[in-house]
């Protein structure tokens, strides 16, 4: 291993002594059926129950217990999409030291009030992350703050890697990590311990199609990155210079996933194993679904690094998934504006066991006979086949349904 990386093991150990006692020691399980759906063996490290709902106050915490007393006096400014915000909110006030976090304008307003609820001044400022650091650092010249980066430090990246040392700790066996990828941070300190205690061990990192700096870096390429991407935690412009060392030491792959992928891993986190995960903190199970051919039989440890998602956001994944899985259907039915025709066909629909939600009555569309009526009802069935079965059941009735 290289000895020239801005990072050690010993870092990375001598940062857990320094978490410990003073974060949650999260769990880590074995997923029956994301194994099952997936073909590997899945165990996940729920760094979402962190009481700032993600594993950013790792790195945070580690950074502020290695400052001055002058600079702890002076105060510290960082600039984030939400989870480097609260990690170093919610320990500068543990500490006693002044916090400033500058944020983009586009954050999840529930980043933004909880960052503020753990007594940082908070800044919105810029329309990206990199707007928003731009701004920060101007304001730790102004004010003589320290600037605590969200990626690019030593002490932060070391910070981050004690999450593998503690996934190693309790299955020691494991020998694939799949881990999210936005500056670098993350993956830097935990591919550090993760080769250290089994070189062998592969280590993969995942990016959001539309933020894909790592990939593109290891490539030799320019990063083109943008977009709105619902995996916001990740959604950095370009890596770390530091992170970049590490990660071409020691990390297996790189792979990129749309943005179906990570819907449909927040979907099945909340459905299977009845938690919340964000967009950043779903990407390792969206990895598992989008190239299943290379974690198809692996031990593999994911880590659902985040859970701060905007409830409206949440919801609608849930819905999108419901849609995507033909368990939610809009159907038009055109047929004569006369007394009763909407009660028979609800009555076809209600005994082939389906659900209305919602009807839409229009007499007025210019492509109805006048004297015709045209429905829109959403309905809710069990699945695929169910709702196939319901258009069978409206069509032998003598109402045809079109699917939007």
């Amino acid at each position: 291993m290289t000895k020239t990386l801005p990072i050690s093991i010993e870092d990375v150990r001598a940062a857990a002594k320094v978490l410990e006692g003073q974060i949650e020691r999260t769990p880590m399980r074995h997923s029956r059926t994301l194994s099952e759906i997936t073909g590997a063996e899945v165990w996940v490290k729920f760094e979402n129950l962190q009481f700032t709902a993600a594993f950013k106050e790792r790195g945070a915490l580690n950074k502020l217990s290695k400052l001055t007393e002058a600079q702890k006096k002076a105060g510290v400014v960082a600039a984030s999409a939400g989870n480097h915000a609260q990690g170093v909110a919610y320990h500068g006030r543990r500490l006693e030291i002044p916090t400033t976090i500058v944020m983009p304008v586009t954050t999840p307003f529930n980043k933004v009030e909880h960052t503020r609820a753990f007594g940082a001044r908070v800044v919105l400022e810029g329309h990206t992350f990199d707007e928003a650091k731009a701004y920060a650092q101007s304001l730790q010249q102004q004010e003589g703050l320290t600037w605590i980066h969200p990626f690019d430090d030593a002490d932060i990246m070391a910070g981050q890697g004690t999450i593998a040392l503690e996934m190693l700790e309790d299955n020691p066996d494991l020998d694939t990590l799949i881990i999210p990828i936005g500056g670098g941070g993350l993956i830097s300190g935990m591919a550090m311990a993760a080769k250290d205690h089994n070189r062998f061990i592969r280590v993969i990192g995942v990016e959001a199609s539309m933020y894909a700096g790592m990939r593109a870096r290891l490539e030799g390429r320019e990063p083109k990155t943008g977009g709105a991407s619902i995996a916001e935690g990740i959604a950095v412009k370009d890596v770390g210079i530091l992170t970049e060392r590490v990660v071409r030491e020691l990390v297996d792959d790189v792979v990129v996933v749309e943005e179906e992928h990570i819907e449909r891993a927040i979907t099945l986190f909340a459905d299977i194993e009845k938690t919340v995960a964000e967009g950043a903190g779903a990407a390792g199970l969206a990895a598992m679904l989008a190239h299943p051919t290379k974690f198809a039989g692996r031990r593999v440890g994911l880590v659902l690094c985040g859970g701060n998602i905007d409830s409206r956001l949440l919801a609608s994944v849930l819905t999108r998934a419901l849609v995507r899985d033909n368990r939610l259907v809009n159907i038009r039915i055109i047929g004569d504006d006369r007394p009763g025709l909407l009660a028979l066909v609800s009555k076809v629909i209600g005994d082939a066991g389906a659900n209305i939600v919602e009807v839409t009555h229009n007499r007025i569309a210019l492509d109805v006979p006048a004297k015709g009526a045209e429905f829109d009802i959403l309905m809710e069935t069990r699945d695929a086949q169910h709702t196939q079965d319901v258009i069978d059941a409206l069509t032998q009735a003598g109402y045809p349904p079109r699917t939007n």
